[in-house]
């Protein structure tokens, strides 16, 4: 089964509250969006996004350019189902993150919360850093969260890659400052501890 096909049976199966990731608001990812007191109209682009909440809370802030980017149509149409006329004011786009073009240098923020750690592959996480210095202005913000080394070996059934910032950091090479980071252990829905990094890095000018 390939990724997208993996994605779309997990979200057809399950309610969108029951997947491993959810959170009914990713309080510290809408925390640090909102200390980088940016215009609200700066583009934002949240990958992985799915049925995931922060776009709700996003528009209640009055962020007025996101993009949310999934593998999975079904999880995009269940954000939009949850979100109503709200829905409008979102573009959503269905796409591998690994392979999707996206607009050059228009992105002030690109935020990801657990897609990047499934990526285990190395040609997928450098098509995966190739888009994101394609995408993400200079001088803008990527706000990024993995599993660290505490949190289990899989992840919705498939494997997923472990980090500690400095391995982030490495990996961004001198393209990138980190800000700041911190671990936040999240317990899913079925009770499973899962320890993330979360990462504040400034992409240099």
């Amino acid at each position: 089964m390939n990724q997208k096909a993996h994605w779309e049976q997990v979200y057809t199966t399950r309610p969108a509250d029951q997947v491993g990731w959810f959170k009914t608001h990713l309080q510290t990812s809408l925390n640090w969006i909102k200390n980088l007191e940016l215009p609200k109209d700066s583009p934002i682009i949240d990958i992985g996004g799915g049925a995931s909440t922060l776009v709700d809370d996003l528009v209640d802030a009055g962020y007025q350019a996101l993009t949310i980017l999934d593998i999975s149509e079904k999880a995009l149409s269940l954000a939009k189902l949850r979100l109503g006329d709200k829905a409008d004011q979102a573009n959503w786009i269905s796409g591998d993150i690994t392979t999707i073009d996206l607009p050059e240098h228009h992105f002030d923020v690109w935020h990801d919360r657990a897609v990047f750690h499934f990526l285990t592959e190395p040609d997928h996480q450098l098509q995966y850093q190739k888009n994101l210095m394609h995408a993400l202005k200079p001088g803008g913000h990527l706000i990024i969260g993995t599993f660290s080394p505490e949190a289990p070996p899989k992840c919705s059934g498939l494997p997923v890659q472990r980090y500690e910032p400095e391995q982030l950091v490495n990996f961004l090479s001198n393209d990138f400052e980190l800000k700041k980071h911190h671990k936040e252990l999240h317990v899913t829905p079925g009770g499973v501890e899962q320890m993330y990094l979360y990462c504040h890095f400034a992409r240099n000018v």
